[in-house]
């Protein structure tokens, strides 16, 4: 072993340690809920999970992976070109594009695979791809790998700076091909691309929109339908790109959708497709029950859109200032990560259990408390949370 290269990580360890900074990893031993049991603490009140319509534990979603499990196996032992593609993974998708409003979907094993193997299967060496400054890793990530592959170019527009999109477009016109990546719902920010004029631009420039729209899937629109619905522009995005690790059952799995050749191609090229096994069979089985309960059950996402409300209200009533937005991401800012890592832990010790987040996750100084509101929440639980992290607030010197 390679002893002095150890040494060196754990002094890079050492050093987060000091700084307040290190991030710990806390065991659930319950399912996901708006309440949860935690090793060494007992049941805690959580307001860090994607769990956003509670459907971790909804006994259908349950049942049907298990379900599943006994009609397919434990996995497909290979990739979906060769022998690893079975019905349930048809279904699935076919209802993953009723639901979001494309001709077709293709599933994969995470929203980071989807989003790593899309950008290098469709952009060539002479297009222009360009990323809002706040996209998610992924995004940022897939437009890398496709520039080192494809030799196109690429770009990044200031974080909802329209202005700056154009302009880039423009000195880009002789590119054979212009893509716009964004994210529909900013994860650190909560807060919400403006589609309606990012899809206008796009037509005046005729460039393709995706859109990655994780934490929109189930959670915006009067369906749940995401950023599209939210807007009423269902169909008019050309590609859709999300999880089935949040709001559709929280397992785990991606997807891109748009139209049908696009699938097919990703079927030829997506690498993570042609060289990673399927999504397990009883993944998308829970996930394809999922899917379909939010169809039969609008009023959950009714209910999270209620209880975001609410919380966002009440915080600010408290003397907080969150972000806007109009998401269940609610950011409380702190300003120092080592002030918003000690609140997270102060919250711990009260039984709730919010992540706080810090640089390099999001810009230095905009440390924050990321709230996220379930359907499953009570109004008793989030009166509780507003106490709590009022409380600590104060103790922290945070709130004044």
């Amino acid at each position: 072993m390679n002893t002095s290269f150890v040494t060196q990580l754990q002094s890079g360890l050492d050093d987060l340690k000091a700084k307040g900074t290190l991030k710990k990893l806390n065991y659930l031993s319950s399912p996901q809920s708006a309440r949860v049991r935690m090793e060494g603490r007992g049941e805690v009140l959580i307001l860090s999970s994607n769990n956003y319509l509670g459907l971790c534990d909804q006994p259908e979603v349950v049942d049907a992976g298990i379900k599943g499990l006994h009609d397919f196996g434990a996995g497909t032992a290979s990739v979906r070109f060769i022998c690893g593609t079975f019905t349930v993974h048809r279904a699935l998708e076919q209802a993953i594009a009723r639901f979001v409003g494309t001709a077709a979907s293709m599933s994969y094993v995470s929203a980071w695979n989807a989003n790593e193997g899309l950008t290098a299967s469709i952009a060539e060496e002479g297009d222009f791809v360009i990323s809002d400054a706040l996209n998610h890793a992924s995004i940022i990530d897939s437009i890398r790998l496709a520039k080192a592959m494809n030799k196109c170019t690429t770009g990044v527009y200031k974080h909802a700076d329209l202005d700056d999109l154009v302009e880039k477009l423009k000195a880009n016109a002789g590119a054979r091909r212009r893509i716009i990546w964004t994210d529909g719902v900013f994860s650190m920010e909560g807060s919400t691309a403006k589609l309606p004029q990012i899809l206008q631009i796009a037509r005046d420039h005729d460039a393709i929109v995706v859109m990655d729209d994780s934490h929109a899937t189930g959670v915006l629109g009067a369906t749940g339908r995401g950023t599209a619905e939210h807007y009423g522009l269902v169909g008019e995005v050309d590609i859709i790109t999300s999880t089935l690790g949040k709001a559709l059952g929280g397992a785990a799995g991606g997807f891109v959708a748009g139209a049908a050749a696009l699938c097919d191609t990703l079927t030829q090229k997506s690498r993570p497709q042609l060289f990673s096994n399927a999504l397990p069979p009883t993944v998308a089985a829970s996930a394809l029950a999922a899917v379909e309960f939010v169809e039969a059950h609008p009023e959950r996402v009714t209910t999270l859109r209620e209880n975001a409300q609410y919380f966002r209200a009440a915080i600010k009533e408290a003397g907080f200032n969150p972000l806007d937005g109009d998401t269940p991401i609610v950011p409380i800012i702190v300003g120092d990560t080592a002030d918003a890592i000690r609140m997270s832990e102060l919250l711990l010790d009260e039984g709730i259990f919010v992540t706080g987040f810090g640089f390099p996750v999001v810009p230095v100084g905009t440390a924050r408390l990321r709230c996220q509101i379930s359907a499953a929440h009570t109004r008793d639980d989030l009166d509780y949370a507003v106490r709590a992290i009022k409380k600590v607030g104060l103790s922290a010197g945070v709130l004044k």
